[in-house]
């Protein structure tokens, strides 16, 4: 070219594109699947109660009560939405907030584990705020319609999750909470296909949240309440879309600009399977420990141990831990734990408690538990170690295993078995075990918010199906009012 740069001509087109195939599969998914199978609906309703009992407990933490209630005190939004367990009647932004941060704070509630990893009853707090301000202005909703939400949510949440690792990126989970639960959430409030589009590119497009506060040496209290936040930008979101707002139809997919290339290395999303109700179906749940759910096993191996050690504790030489590559990369942690969120984040400190105390509660991640010396003694003794083996069968789709292995070697030379628990109490393969502890659970956790009247109440309304489907919504909400004390 005779020494002459050539020109390249860039031209830059406005025409909007159409929207992301991903926009389009879960808007479609949300306004025309029917959910007919039996095995969703039932799990959804004890994940119901399960999540409702997970907030009732978690109202009995100063931490978490201190976050509830209007941004304003006082404010009081007629016809609002219930904070279940409170007085407080709010809008359905601040109370998706309330209700998905009770929910989740004490990490008691249901989970799901795959690429990514998450916890499908966050999106209830989203869901039944809004049912609920819609029953309370004029529209007859069911329960049926708010499982029918859980069901899709679960779904949506839980299909993304199967092949994508959003915190291999450094991104923590809630986003599929926030993009589940305003798919679902848009349906509830009126939207139709190109709403809930539009409303889903929004939540795409927010930065966000970055995973640090899960982990050391950053952990703290926001994991409890992210999920909260996350359900109430979703209604905030599918609001804003109802009164017009509009969207972004490449939200993912533009050049430099969009979420792909931003925030997921150019890669775009695999998918395992189409939507249908398979996550619900599979839904894992936290039945015998608020613990970190990569650590159940390995807390209910140190349980079934407790009887042979809780006499021999100073002569414990070493602990190993034999456990999947999830478990190392997200809750194998040495040195202080500062607060209950450390805590409940390390498997070291979740097997050592119930080697010595022969339990896990929530209690058990306070200060003043954890100020005992022989817990973080028995953790500087302990030795984790991946199997292989464990790591794959984590990722079988017809396994989903979440494997640990727990043996104490003594300072004689003398050792306990290697205890082996390969699957949860509350994993669909320990479901029919699982579940009269579920509803156990459930009750001991209301009855630390109220009588025992109410607590029958309560469970004889969701103790059938067919009648807790055909509930209206806010008088399923009115179950939860505080009762009045003289």
């Amino acid at each position: 070219m005779n020494g002459q740069t050539k020109q390249v001509t860039r031209i830059k087109s406005s025409n909007r594109p159409s929207p992301d195939k991903e926009l389009v599969d879960i808007a479609e998914y949300v306004l025309d699947t029917d959910i007919t199978s039996d095995l969703a609906y039932e799990p959804a309703r004890y994940c119901l109660m399960d999540a409702l009992g997970c907030a009732m407990l978690a109202l009995n933490f100063d931490e978490c009560t201190k976050l509830l209630g209007p941004i304003v005190p006082g404010t009081i939004v007629p016809n609002g939405s219930r904070v279940l367990g409170t007085d407080f009647v709010l809008d359905p932004v601040t109370a998706a907030f309330n209700l998905g941060s009770m929910i989740r704070w004490l990490d008691y509630n249901d989970t799901w584990l795959a690429a990514e990893w998450g916890h499908p009853s966050d999106n209830l707090g989203a869901i039944l705020s809004v049912a609920d301000y819609l029953n309370r202005n004029g529209k007859s909703l069911q329960m049926k319609d708010v499982l029918t939400a859980a069901i899709k949510a679960n779904e949506i949440q839980g299909v993304l999750a199967l092949e994508n690792s959003f915190n291999r990126v450094g991104l923590d989970h809630v986003v599929l909470v926030k993009v589940a639960s305003t798919a679902v959430v848009t349906h509830m409030l009126g939207g139709d296909k190109e709403k809930i589009i539009n409303a889903l590119s929004n939540a795409w497009i927010d930065g966000q949240s970055l995973r640090t506060y899960r982990h050391a040496p950053n952990t703290g209290s926001r994991k409890s309440w992210a999920a909260g936040d996350a359900a109430s930008r979703a209604v905030h979101l599918a609001m804003m879309t109802m009164q017009g707002e509009m969207g972004y139809p490449s939200a993912l997919t533009a050049p430099k600009w969009g979420f792909y290339d931003v925030l997921f290395k150019g890669q775009p999303f695999k998918f395992q399977r189409e939507y249908g109700s398979y996550v619900m179906e599979n839904v894992l749940f936290k039945i015998s420990f608020p613990a970190e759910f990569h650590a159940q096993t390995a807390a209910e191996c140190a349980m079934i141990l407790h009887p042979q050690v809780e006499d021999r504790i100073e002569d414990i030489e070493r602990v190993v831990i034999t456990t999947h590559e999830s478990a190392i990369r997200i809750i194998d942690k040495t040195g202080a734990l500062h607060n209950p969120a450390d805590r409940d984040h390390c498997i070291q400190y979740m097997t050592a408690v119930p080697l010595i105390f022969g339990r896990l509660t929530a209690d058990d991640y306070e200060d003043d538990v954890a100020a005992d010396l022989r817990i973080d003694s028995l953790r500087a003794k302990m030795q984790v170690v991946e199997n292989k083996q464990y790591s794959v069968d984590y990722l079988d789709p017809e396994k989903r295993s979440i494997a640990n292995a727990v043996q104490i070697f003594f300072k004689d030379g003398t050792s306990t078995e290697n205890v082996v628990v390969e699957y949860p109490i509350g994993h669909r393969r320990r479901r029919q075990e699982g579940i009269p502890l579920l509803v156990e659970k459930f009750m001991n956790n209301l009855r630390t918010r109220f009588s025992e009247e109410r607590v029958t109440k309560i469970l004889t309304a969701m103790s059938d199906q067919k009648k807790l489907e055909d509930m209206s919504v806010h008088e399923f909400m009115d179950l939860f009012v505080p009762e009045k004390t003289a």
